[in-house]
């Protein structure tokens, strides 16, 4: 009887073991199956970029970016997706970024920018409208979940273009990445049109040519520029827009000198954290709350006060920090998408001027509308990442 039970136990045994094997074996196939079907898929979308890059030919595109939907795992979703999860170099890893990133709609082309600037070693605040849909505020709480170095906005505004909304909601994200551990470099802010042109290693190299300065182009502002601080400017919430009302501000406080430049900025740590303390810039924040689009002066113009650390005063528009395309510039190639309020929304037909841009970031991009446009982009930056990364990446790491 003994002997029989043994001999059971064993027979148990032996296809217990069986079973696992082949499990197993299943299991390896299936995972050189995904790569062999990503790498393959990959090669084919870098030949059809190539050729929308040299103008040749057009197609449909489809979305190749799972969501994070009600069934999928963080884990899932991060394999899936082919986030980085580890540094990819030492010197990255000791130069980690902080990104404000001020976003309201369009959720797949707001996940295409975090995916293509995330680094576990560097920091996000997303500051999502507080007009946004719950659809999207979900979606964006669902992605910022998965991720330990993500934060959302600790106070959030109702965002009106060009109205100081859109400055606060900036300023909201910098006071909590302030706060932060983690021993950010620089901040540099995004909104969710936004896509990089330069891959992490880049931009490092980029802000590092700059000596721990703040980069934030700009000059004394021009004639069409001198009626948005002079006259008194109200934010319509309910209409989502600024209205000029024919009232003269006093003049700015502590006899500052007004600069008008760019709304996008690198600023460093210790810059960050002295404007949010000295008294000079929080009186200029509550003197600009009336003024039309603040952020193309406030930065600019704090940077230009020489006792700020890293400024820069006799600083002009250096910087290259945005390409964009402005439909009364007549010195690129014009828009081979449409414009929006004057400035380009990028197609197919952009890629070669983007991707020949000595810019780190370029604005705007619509996904719904010129899809190839972002991921070719991406494509191209995955691409000069594996190409440059001290640490082994997969093959098949594009999609």
């Amino acid at each position: 009887m003994n002997a029989s039970k043994l001999f059971f136990s064993c027979v148990l045994a032996l296809v217990a073991a069986l079973l696992f094997f082949f499990n197993s074996c299943y299991l390896n196939v299936k995972r050189r199956l995904r790569r062999f079907q990503y790498s393959h898929e990959a090669l084919e979308v870098n030949a059809t970029c190539a050729k929308l890059i040299t103008g040749k030919g057009s197609f449909v595109w489809g979305n190749s970016l799972p969501i994070l939907s009600k069934g999928m795992t963080c884990e899932e979703y991060i394999t899936h997706n082919h986030y980085i999860t580890s540094p990819l170099s030492e010197e990255e890893a000791d130069f980690p970024l902080a990104y404000i990133m001020v976003v309201h709609k369009d959720f797949p082309m707001f996940e295409r920018l975090f995916r293509a600037v995330y680094m576990p070693q560097n920091i996000y605040c997303i500051h999502v409208d507080v007009k946004a849909s719950s659809s999207f505020l979900n979606a964006v709480e669902k992605l910022s979940g998965c991720f330990p170095n993500v934060l959302l906005a600790s106070k959030t505004e109702p965002v009106v273009y060009a109205g100081i909304s859109r400055l606060l909601a900036d300023i909201n994200c910098m006071k909590d990445l302030v706060r932060s551990e983690i021993p950010w470099k620089y901040v540099i802010n995004t909104c969710g049109q936004d896509f990089p042109l330069k891959t992490n290693k880049e931009i490092i190299h980029h802000l590092k040519i700059f000596y721990g300065k703040n980069i934030t182009p700009g000059v004394l502002p021009p004639g069409h520029a001198i009626p948005r601080t002079k006259y008194v400017h109200r934010e319509d919430i309910v209409h989502s827009f600024v209205r000029r009302v024919n009232v003269i501000k006093p003049p700015p406080p502590h006899n500052i000198t007004i600069y008008f430049g760019s709304a996008y900025v690198a600023l460093t740590r210790e810059f960050s954290k002295f404007i949010l303390e000295d008294q000079r810039a929080i009186d200029l924040l509550t003197w600009s709350k009336d003024t039309y689009s603040p952020d193309e002066h406030y930065w600019v113009t704090l940077n230009r006060m020489a006792d700020f650390p890293g400024c820069m005063p006799d600083a002009k528009w250096e910087g290259n920090l945005r390409e964009i395309k402005w439909s009364d510039d007549k010195t690129n190639e014009g828009c081979h998408g449409h414009y929006v309020r004057g400035v380009c929304i990028y197609g197919t037909g952009d890629l070669k001027w983007l991707l020949n841009s000595k810019s780190m970031f370029a604005n705007k991009f619509q996904w719904k509308v010129y899809p190839p446009t972002v991921e070719c982009l991406e494509l191209n930056i995955r691409q000069r990442t594996l190409k440059h990364s001290e640490t082994p990446l997969q093959s098949h790491w594009f999609f």
